[in-house]
């Protein structure tokens, strides 16, 4: 067998590039786009979209959807594009495309490139609460509290989500420093349109008596009576722990007097009281 002379391969290359081509353009034109939605996205007034159909250049643009969901769209006229999905949306042109014998076999890619004209507010123990924009359609929990400025020291570490999902109410509580971890991104809820994000006050119990520094002081996760009183300072030399006492309150109003052990949990609320040694 006679090897390729160097014009055969030239015409190869030739044949192989002119083939990809229509290709590579159709990739270039989609683009990557500046946020992938969720399946559960619905395009609202504002959001700028990239309509891309293969091999038609002519029909792909980017457009803005106007303040009453609609898009002006060639050959198809007026759409109304809000409140779909875009794959709701990539049928709905698709459809429209080949049912007016405009393209046999249409191939519709939307892409979803600004997000405008959605909120979600951040209430609560936060630094800045409000309402805030959603600029992607995949933003994430700690994305909407890093714009509200974080939590505030005043804060718990569960945060409360609340909207709805498949027309129906919707309610999760998250830990925050479980998004902080291996894995976090997974765990990391997409805030949506018409979202409300609630920061608790933190629980506090409060120290009086023979300590150093009494007062009221943040109830942490789990908090055992020795960790309360090593962080008031710990004992005055006038305190003993045999006159520690826990005064807690019930759900009816009445306080029970308890005398603790040191690894006993206190709950929010508790008063902890250090009575002065006698000797």
């Amino acid at each position: 067998m006679k090897p390729l002379s160097l014009k055969w391969l030239a015409a190869l290359a030739a044949l192989v590039t002119g083939l990809l081509a229509p290709l590579a353009q159709a990739q270039t034109a989609a683009g990557t786009p500046a946020a992938t939605p969720s399946a559960e996205y619905r395009v609202g007034a504002g959001d700028v979209l990239r309509i891309v159909v293969f091999q038609n250049p002519d029909l792909s643009l980017e457009t803005r959807v106007t303040d009453a969901g609609l898009v002006s769209y060639p050959l198809l006229g007026s759409l109304r594009l809000g409140g779909l999905t875009i794959t709701d949306i990539e049928k709905l042109i698709a459809d429209g495309l080949r049912n007016g014998n405009f393209v046999r076999q249409p191939q519709v890619t939307v892409a979803l490139l600004q997000v405008r004209g959605h909120q979600v507010s951040v209430l609560g123990q936060v630094n800045r609460p409000g309402r805030y924009p959603l600029e992607t359609a995949d933003t994430r929990l700690t994305e909407v509290l890093a714009a509200a400025g974080g939590v505030a020291g005043s804060g718990t570490d569960l945060v409360v989500l609340t909207g709805v999902r498949d027309g129906k109410p919707f309610r999760l509580e998250v830990d925050l420093p479980t998004l902080f971890g291996e894995g976090s991104r997974d765990k990391d809820p997409v805030v949506l349109n018409g979202d409300t994000v609630w920061i608790d006050r933190q629980p506090l119990v409060y120290i009086y008596g023979e300590v150093q520094r009494p007062g009221p002081m943040r109830l942490e996760r789990d908090m055992t009576l020795l960790q309360a009183l090593a962080t008031g300072g710990g004992l005055t030399p006038r305190g003993t722990e045999k006159g520690v006492r826990v005064h807690r309150k019930a759900a009816d109003g009445s306080v029970t007097v308890m005398t603790p052990g040191m690894t006993d949990k206190l709950r929010e609320g508790d008063v902890v009281f250090v009575r002065e040694s006698l000797f």
